[in-house]
């Protein structure tokens, strides 16, 4: 079993409704996403992909769609909270909103991910682990094991 790790980044803007301290205001953070995987290297010579896990590149592609190009300059907030009136205005003035159905924590966040992109690996790909950079000395991680 061999583990690949690609590292992302995005720019993305959040809020915590209700919450009690900074974090209450909208406000920025230049995240960075580590995506780990698992698998068997192929061993089949007459493969392209013979001897990997998988293509770097086809996992830049899954992450790419599925969070970097929907979060990247974005401000996210949840839906369910009174900031769904402050998206909307945002929107109205030409801003991407990305509306969650959670409170768009770090630790939420990874969550979500997780289930967006184990649906989307190929079927011997194990997604293995996710970590995200909130700030420099600040992260949360999703662990396979764990679950």
């Amino acid at each position: 079993m061999i583990r690949l790790t690609k590292i992302f980044t995005f720019e993305t803007a959040h809020a915590l409704w209700g919450y009690d301290g900074k974090c209450k205001n909208i406000h920025g953070h230049s995240y960075k996403l580590y995506v780990t995987v698992k698998g068997i290297p192929s061993n089949d010579v007459h493969n392209v992909k013979n001897g990997m896990v998988m293509d770097f590149g086809d996992l830049k592609s899954i992450i790419k769609r599925l969070i970097i190009d929907p979060l990247d300059h974005a401000i996210i907030l949840n839906a369910h909270t009174e900031h769904k009136k402050l998206g909307e205005q945002l929107i109205k003035e030409g801003h991407k909103v990305i509306f969650t159905n959670y409170q768009p924590t770090c630790e939420n966040m990874l969550m979500d991910f997780a289930e967006k992109i184990q649906s989307e690996l190929p079927a011997a790909i194990i997604l293995a682990k996710l970590t995200l950079y909130e700030t420099e000395t600040s992260y949360g991680e999703w662990i396979k094991e764990d679950q």
